[in-house]
């Protein structure tokens, strides 16, 4: 076995050799594969080989197109039939929720380049003749979709890597990997010991052991599937024998299973509630090509549903039952990028659709790690979305709901309810008798929107359809049930307005404890952070600044504000669910010679928003600080007291309005929420929560990651030349930014008026239409409560981005009117925020 090698991939599913695959193919050739048995005798050998394009995340729904796209090209190259069968897939529709799902969908897959096809019941009936097309309302197609063998795949993936010089051993388990003073990695196997400088880690079943010997607590945990195969049936072999194309791949969402000609028969696989996590401890140390015993009695609702839409499926008898792991995340995607914490150690594990994103993750991470950067936005996969609070427990309850969900409709207000409550602040329990209704946030309990006092929805609100998948509403123990899921506007719409106005009008207060914290401190700390983000750090104690850290090829990464605590000592605030990835940034691109120091501050650090042309009157109440426009300007912070509390008072907010953001310890947050609630009820101060925030940020055009900031925009075309220092002597990426603005912006991000809207907003993901040509994406939508309008921000053509000029936009397959129109429509001057 070789002893070096420049990067060594653990795994030898089609996942890792689809790695190995693509490394070798952007030019690295001394890499090497260890796969502790056969190829593919994890999970990849017993999977079903379908190739779903169906995603409504962006970095997800890029991998799987890019997948689609390679595997037919791979027989060309290596000669070997990779068994692919383009058959096209059909999701069928028998509720409005779920064809407006696929009418969101359509704007994702259409902003990418991926065809969908909307089909009638009859439509249905002439592609499946074998399938009942009652109650069926409606169906989307993929013509590119189909199935493919996997071990035939995988084998062509491994037959390419070595046509280009990589090395693949079998038999070969490792047993320890170590990272050496020199940052090389050492890997140990029964087979011998190979020094790299990248590890890649594939290993699919036994992601959480290959973590555990570096440090990582992975959060994978796999789950049971099963899916049946049945003998021949005469009606398909009688099509065969007339030489008619296979029916192709049938989804009945709505049912929650999937059905595919196998052999002359039917496979059927259904995603069931109650599938348990299992190797949750790992595989054993001899598992090979392993199944367990079949578990019908789970599956009896979904045959039963499959039986009535397909009655050729009930009209043959079993030939085998397969009962397999696959690997899960908590929210079902993968995780495909680096490590946090670790230098030049990679993850692409966690594959519950991994023959289908194999090509696709191979393709960006071996970007990644060979270029230093993905080409593509990957932060719905990236590693670092998920903290420590993602443990073993957490994993098993979240995960096997994330299977159970696979076929729900995926609203995108939904806030599931497994692995909740986990994370509170300390006024959890004064915001929720105060009637907020929680959503999630990196495992944080937020308050999404207020309920009043009583307020609840009856059977007849929910109206669920009588379907299989029918849930379209949160269910807490012990509540009545106050919120219905939509795409469209939804009760909570009027309420969520109420707490807009009221902010606007009056006064509001928001916990956003969950904002990612930290300081950053040393003799060092200043130069550092002015190279590294791009706007000027503070200068002057008590300033605050919004800056970026940028990609080396310019794009933005993320976003951070600064306030300058006291000499060489940075507060850094960032968004909440990025926790993990901003700050595993900073801390790899921390200088190693001492002088700059980082403390994470998140759960030590409280932050209460107070807002509204009311809140010097509240805060003044409570403070002996001047907080006069003269005394206390718009960007500065200070530490005053509040009451008998000392905090950092930060006259910034993310809603256009007069305030303050209240840092304080976390242990301080009642004692302040309730002087702050005492003194405000005199001016009818009132809680809002991240809807009504979202909404009020929207009309100030304001911008969120990875929405509108993006590492595939430039961030001059995210619009940020205010936060760009030029002046000053470099920051991370300012080269590749200004050589990408000379080369020639391809985007520009604006905001719009849409016109005639009724009961469906912008949400982000639709195609921008200019004269019929797609010129654009949105990529953030609501309704505008201060201005009365429905509004989007979107990313067009530069040519286009003129004031006045109109567009149509696809909201739930209804085109719309848009004109574009100044940015920040609420008060453009901030004069509210200055006041």
């Amino acid at each position: 076995m070789k002893s070096t090698a420049r990067a060594v991939v653990i795994g030898g599913g089609v996942v890792g050799v689809s790695t190995l695959y693509h490394l070798a193919k952007l030019g690295w050739t001394d890499v090497v594969l260890l796969e502790r048995k056969e190829l593919t005798s994890g999970s990849t050998w017993h999977a079903a080989g379908l190739l779903p394009l169906f995603n409504l995340s962006y970095s997800v729904g890029k991998l799987h197109q890019y997948s689609v796209g390679l595997y037919p090209s791979l027989e060309a190259e290596t000669e070997l039939n990779v068994g692919f069968s383009q058959v096209t897939n059909i999701r069928l529709a028998t509720t409005q929720d779920r064809m407006d799902e696929y009418q969101y969908y359509a704007g994702v897959a259409r902003t990418i380049g991926v065809d969908v096809n909307f089909l009638t019941p009859e439509q249905v009936k002439e592609i499946w003749p074998l399938c009942n097309t009652e109650g069926v309302i409606g169906a989307i197609q993929h013509p590119e979709d189909g199935y493919i063998q996997p071990a035939d795949l995988t084998q062509a993936l491994a037959k390419g890597a070595r046509q280009r010089g990589a090395t693949i051993y079998r038999n070969t388990t490792v047993t320890a990997i170590t990272q050496q003073p020199n940052g090389e990695w050492l890997i140990s196997t029964d087979q011998g010991d190979i020094t790299c400088e990248h590890v890649i880690s594939c290993s699919g079943n036994f992601a959480r052991q290959t973590g555990a010997m570096v440090g990582l607590d992975i959060p994978v945990i796999p789950v049971e599937h099963q899916y049946i195969v049945t003998e021949q049936h005469p009606a398909i072999m009688e099509r065969k024998k007339q030489g008619l194309p296979e029916m192709g791949v049938l989804r009945e969402s709505d049912a929650s299973y999937y059905m595919r000609e196998e052999a002359g028969g039917l496979l059927l696989g259904p995603y069931e509630v109650g599938a348990p996590a299992c190797y949750v401890d790992g595989p054993a140390a001899n598992s090979e090509y392993e199944l367990f015993p079949d578990a019908l009695e789970r599956l009896e609702p979904y045959i039963m549903a499959a039986m009535e839409r397909v009655p050729a499926f009930g009209e043959v008898g079993i030939k085998k039952v397969y009962n397999g792991a696959i690997a899960y995340t908590p929210d079902g995607s993968p995780i495909v990028g680096p490590a946090w914490g670790l230098k030049n150690f990679w993850l692409n594990e966690g594959h519950s659709f991994g023959v289908t994103a194999a090509g696709g993750a191979g393709w960006q991470l071996a970007h990644w790690i060979v270029d230093g950067e993905p080409t593509i936005d990957m932060m719905g996969v990236d590693p670092r979305r998920f903290g420590d609070y993602a443990g073993r427990g957490f994993l098993i309850e979240k995960n096997e709901e994330a299977y159970a969900k696979v076929f729900t409709v995926h609203y995108p207000d939904e806030e599931r309810e497994a692995g909740r409550a986990l994370r509170r602040t300390p006024c959890y329990d004064r915001m929720k008798a105060l009637g907020a209704v929680f959503g999630s946030v990196y495992g944080w309990e937020r308050p999404n929107w207020f309920a009043p006092a009583g307020y609840a929805l009856t059977d007849a609100d929910l109206d669920k359809p009588d379907v299989l998948l029918n849930h379209n509403h949160p269910v807490v123990a012990g509540e009545a049930v106050r919120e219905k899921w939509s795409f469209r506007r939804s009760n909570y719409f009027e309420h969520v307005g109420n707490e807009c106005r009221h902010v606007h009008e009056k006064v509001g207060i928001q916990d956003m404890s969950a904002f990612a914290k930290c300081e950053i401190s040393g003799p060092g700390a200043e130069a550092w952070l002015d190279q590294l983000l791009t706007n000027a750090v503070p200068k002057k104690q008590g300033r605050v600044s919004l800056s970026y850290l940028l990609t080396s090829k310019g794009g933005v990464r993320s976003e951070f504000t600064v306030y300058k605590v006291a000499p060489q000592r940075y507060y850094l605030v960032s968004a909440g669910a990025y926790e993990r990835h901003d700050h595993d940034y900073l801390k790899k691109a921390m200088p190693r010679d001492g002088s700059v120091s980082f403390e994470r501050l998140t759960t030590s650090m409280g932050v209460l928003v107070l807002a509204g042309p009311r809140a010097r009157d509240v805060l003044q109440k409570l403070t002996d600080a001047d907080l006069s426009n003269a005394a206390f300007p718009w960007l500065t912070g200070q530490k005053i007291s509040v009451g008998l509390a000392q905090v950092d008072a930060l006259r910034v907010n993310f809603i256009g309005e007069l305030g303050w953001e209240i840092h304080h310890p976390i242990e301080m947050q009642n004692y302040i929420f309730d002087l702050l609630m005492e003194a405000g009820a005199e001016f009818d101060i009132k809680p809002f929560g991240i809807r009504a925030m979202t909404l009020m940020a929207l009309e100030k055009s304001y911008k969120l990651i990875p929405r509108e900031l993006s590492v595939e925009y430039a961030a001059y075309e995210s619009g940020l030349d205010r936060f760009i220092s030029l002046k000053k002597p470099g920051f991370f990426g300012k080269d590749a930014l200004l050589a990408w603005k000379d080369k020639g912006l391809s985007n520009s991000l604006v905001t719009m008026e849409v016109h005639g809207v009724t009961d469906a907003d912008a949400r982000g993901s639709e195609a921008i239409y200019k004269d019929g040509e797609i010129v654009g994406r949105a990529t953030s939508g609501g309704y505008g409560w201060r201005v009365g309008k429905s509004l989007a921000l979107a990313m067009i053509r530069p040519d286009l981005a003129v004031a006045g000029a109109e567009f149509e936009i696809a909201i739930l397959g209804k085109l719309h009117k848009a004109t574009l129109i100044e940015d920040s429509p609420y008060d453009p001057e901030n004069n509210a925020l200055r006041s």
